[in-house]
């Protein structure tokens, strides 16, 4: 795959997933323009992810059964339908429909990493989807700076618009520019392939990575789904704009972590796993210091956002290499512990915030880090005892 095919992958699943975490920075002028009050506002950002879900479930493992270019296209233009739903909605419940559909389809990502993973060398496997996930968090902390600046400029809802343009422009370039795979598919068909996602369970790598990604995005949904409210109330009161800026420093932590791929591919993902977990653990100190710092909070998003992308290319790296033949099905079941998690984030920091103040979110973001941490030491212990290696280039071992 040469790299315009992989900058347009990135770029597709930066978009795809904007439309999730763009109201993020936003959250209160949304819940004061639709009636929701501020202890409920999380759940704005978790419809999207409880959309994300079901598109995990029943939309992901079609990519094992059809052609992807045609999925990620038709993926882009539903994705679209929601966002001006979202736009226009006249009252709240319109906006979680709205927000719901564009979760739903964003399930694109997960297509864009199989079609990587599926016409990538073993070699290269790791490179290439970090690039793309790469995109993908440019998405998620690139669409807190653009969806603020835009909020501040002509309202919330301006976001949303922009993202169903770029959404309809990218599934016509992906029909003129990707080609169709050359690969077999599965005999079983879509309800065999989905079915099947049960089975993964069973499989220690699979349960292993995919509590990993639960409790990491659980602590990455309790800092980004929480951090505009504090920082829009006293002392800071910043604005919109100014809120979606946190987003930049984020975005300076994931592409740091780029690199992750590669480490990966020469084998070392026990220990870039162990590590960003620490990380990950220790930036909630920083984090916590918000009532005070600001340049504390940035050094902690970057480190947090750092620790994150890492764990997140190891985990679908590993899992598309044991996995070669159904890597739509693979990653499409990890990404339910995604979406559980960042859900599970979303709706717990506002709510916990509300109660006992940024120190709560900050004890909850940090609580949900060192679980991811105790879940690895434990696997890391048992594996020791009795090794299950996984026979693909470049990988070692969990």
């Amino acid at each position: 795959m040469d790299v315009w095919r992989r900058l347009l992958l990135a770029v597709v699943g930066g978009v795809a997933v904007a439309g999730i975490y763009a109201a993020q920075p936003v959250l209160e002028a949304m819940g004061r323009d639709l009636g929701v009050s501020a202890g409920l506002t999380g759940w704005i950002v978790a419809a999207g992810q409880v959309g994300y879900l079901a598109g995990l479930v029943l939309l992901v493992p079609l990519g094992d059964v059809v052609d992807r270019r045609r999925l990620i296209a038709a993926h882009l233009a539903l994705t679209a339908v929601g966002a001006v739903l979202t736009a226009s909605a006249p009252a709240a419940w319109v906006a979680l429909v709205g927000l719901a559909t564009t979760g739903v389809f964003a399930v694109v990502v997960q297509t864009i990493v199989a079609y990587a993973a599926s016409v990538s060398p073993p070699a290269d496997r790791g490179r290439n989807i970090g690039v793309v996930t790469s995109g993908v968090v440019v998405g998620i902390l690139g669409a807190r700076a653009v969806t603020g600046v835009l909020a501040q400029l002509w309202g919330w809802r301006s976001g949303y618009v922009v993202l169903a343009v770029l959404s309809v422009g990218l599934a016509a370039l992906v029909l003129a520019a990707l080609p169709s795979e050359e690969r077999p598919r599965l005999p079983a068909g879509y309800g065999r392939a989905v079915l099947s996602l049960g089975g993964l369970l069973g499989q220690r790598v699979f349960l292993t990575r995919g509590l990993l990604a639960f409790f990491v995005f659980a602590s990455f949904g309790t800092l980004w789904s929480g951090l505009s409210l504090p920082l829009s109330g006293a002392p800071w009161q910043l604005s919109e704009g100014q809120i979606g800026l946190f987003g930049i420093a984020g975005l300076a932590g994931a592409l740091g972590a780029a690199r992750a791929g590669r480490w990966v591919d020469a084998g070392r993902a026990a220990r870039v796993t162990g590590i960003a977990l620490a990380v990950l653990v220790v930036s909630w100190a920083a984090i916590g210091q918000l009532p005070w710092s600001l340049w504390l909070l940035v050094v902690g998003i970057v480190a947090l956002d750092f620790a994150v992308q890492a764990v997140h290319v190891t985990n679908q790296q590993l899992l598309t290499a044991a996995h070669p033949d159904r890597t739509s099905g693979v990653i499409g079941g990890y990404m339910v512990f995604y979406s559980l998690g960042s859900a599970l984030g979303a709706a717990a920091t506002t709510a916990v915030l509300a109660a006992h103040g940024w120190v709560g979110s900050g004890l909850l973001g940090a609580g949900f880090a060192a679980c991811a941490l105790a879940v690895w030491v434990i696997d890391e212990r048992w594996s020791s005892r009795r090794p299950e290696p996984v026979h693909v280039v470049g990988v070692s071992r969990t």
